[in-house]
């Protein structure tokens, strides 16, 4: 935070690239309206697909180097966002990746699902003591859609604002998007060649998405969506050119790519407006005026 903006927020990611699709415009709009906005990722993504064929030799079976490309990656993205301030949790390969629920890599002594709770929180609140966030971002419960380094990034961050105390952040967010919108992108794409709802015949069928009324936030990024989309490209080994989120932001601009969704785990909503009641800023309610 800033003499001239006290307003300080907080994100708990998983992996490179997290950060990026499921809060890049909330971290862009936050980062040009003059917050203090600082990004903790939790695991290099050692176990990452790579689709760039030149890079192959990266993955974790051959050189096992995707973690420390990755790094690169990731400080393109947030340079893209504007974001200046990134940690990964207790130091870059203190924790590796984990891989999707259920495979070996789940065992590896190092990987975040081993991660022993305490300890881990504790780097986590080492960061929240001294930035002292009024606001954090992280994942629900399952982790947006079950990955395991996902789950686990929700359990530190909220063990790590549980063991804050006084300095915990006065609201707390999970990532989140309305069922209305998924029904929406799923009529939007019907008949187009790169589908990536094309085995969905019911929105209730993806593992991820929230009835209207238990979101929060609505966050209009939309003046920020290009920046998201040049931090998506900064990730290039994760997400290849012909990515369907690139037709979104070719075909729908900031309409999707800059808007973002939140549910409230912790705090009181603050001023709301528009026919779902939901906020339109996440510091809402947290100073004695509008800053804005």
């Amino acid at each position: 935070m800033t003499e001239s903006d006290p307003r300080s927020l907080l994100l708990v990611h998983a992996h490179p690239d997290d950060e990026v699709t499921g809060t890049g415009a909330t971290m862009a709009h936050y980062v040009a309206e003059g917050a203090r906005v600082t990004l903790v990722t939790c695991t290099l993504g050692e176990e990452g697909e790579i689709h760039v064929p030149a890079l192959a030799q990266l993955e974790a079976k051959q050189a096992d180097q995707l973690g420390g490309w990755r790094i690169a990656e990731l400080e393109r993205a947030c340079a893209a966002l504007g974001v200046t301030d990134h940690r990964f949790l207790g130091g870059a390969g203190r924790y590796r990746d984990s891989g999707m629920m259920g495979l070996e890599t789940n065992r590896h002594p190092r990987c975040f699902w081993q991660a022993d709770l305490d300890q881990a929180a504790g780097y986590l609140l080492e960061i929240m003591r001294e930035v002292r966030p009024q606001v954090m971002i992280t994942y629900d419960d399952n982790g947006f859609y079950g990955h395991p380094d996902h789950i686990m990034s929700h359990r530190v961050a909220m063990r790590a604002a549980e063991l804050a105390g006084a300095d915990a952040p006065a609201k707390i967010y999970f990532t989140a998007m309305p069922r209305s919108v998924l029904e929406n992108g799923i009529e939007a794409f019907r008949g187009l060649d790169d589908n990536p709802f094309a085995d969905v015949e019911r929105v209730e069928d993806l593992p991820f998405g929230h009835p209207d009324d238990e979101i929060a936030a609505r966050i209009d990024g939309t003046d920020q969506y290009e920046k998201k989309v040049a931090a998506m490209r900064a990730h290039a080994t994760q997400i290849p050119d012909n990515s369907w989120l690139y037709g979104i932001a070719g075909d729908f601009g900031g309409e999707f790519m800059g808007v973002e969704y939140f549910t409230l785990a912790k705090g009181t909503r603050g001023e709301v407006g528009g026919p779902h009641g939901w906020e339109s800023d996440l510091f809402s309610g947290l100073f004695a005026t509008d800053r804005r």
